[in-house]
């Protein structure tokens, strides 16, 4: 009997009624091209993830996926989904469509998120990589340090000469570069 998990996640979806769960139009296009190289193509299929809703796993918290993971009282009731890589590292997942995640698990929850909620949870849970549609239909991973600048609200957008990092909320003074008052190390006492 899963009718009383439904109740409860189901408040979460009231800002997206209107979606039906599929793919943006055109976005796993520009993902398949960002699949070949291409380091423009790459960053243009990354301009168009940050317009995009993205649907993030949520696994019922009786499919104990990472017993040494988190702390219990933290998400508790909004357990995303963390893969542990074969060299140790974690990455967690995202998908563009519900029938991407159906692809990977048809029991995982679909929440909708955009990608800076989306990177900031896989940077507080310290994952390094975002891995999209990880069964395909276009896989697609996201790393440092662009799930850092993602996290803290920053969306990239074209330029006319390339790219760049549009600020979308107010960050803390003094975060970004060097900090007000790590300038006094600088000097040396001359010796003579």
């Amino acid at each position: 009997m899963t009718a009383h998990h439904d109740h409860l996640l189901g408040d979460t979806n009231h800002e997206f009624a209107e979606d039906d769960g599929s793919a943006p139009d055109g976005l796993r296009d520009l993902m398949a091209a960002a699949g070949t190289g291409d380091q423009r193509a790459y960053l243009d299929a990354v301009v168009e993830l940050c317009l995009s809703r993205l649907l993030v796993p949520i696994v019922s918290s009786g499919e104990n996926l990472h017993p040494e993971g988190p702390d219990p009282d933290r998400h508790a009731e909004m357990s995303a989904v963390l893969l542990q890589q074969a060299d140790g590292a974690k990455a967690m997942l995202a998908f563009t469509g519900v029938d991407a995640l159906a692809a990977w698990n048809p029991k995982a929850r679909p929440i909708p998120a955009t990608l800076d909620r989306v990177a900031e949870a896989a940077v507080m849970s310290g994952a390094g990589t975002l891995l999209i549609d990880l069964q395909g239909p276009v896989p697609m991973a996201l790393e440092e340090p662009l799930l850092t600048n993602l996290g803290r609200g920053r969306r990239l957008v074209r330029l006319e000469d390339g790219f760049g990092w549009l600020a979308t909320r107010d960050e803390e003074a003094g975060e970004n570069g060097a900090e007000p008052g790590h300038h006094h190390h600088d000097h040396d006492h001359e010796h003579h």
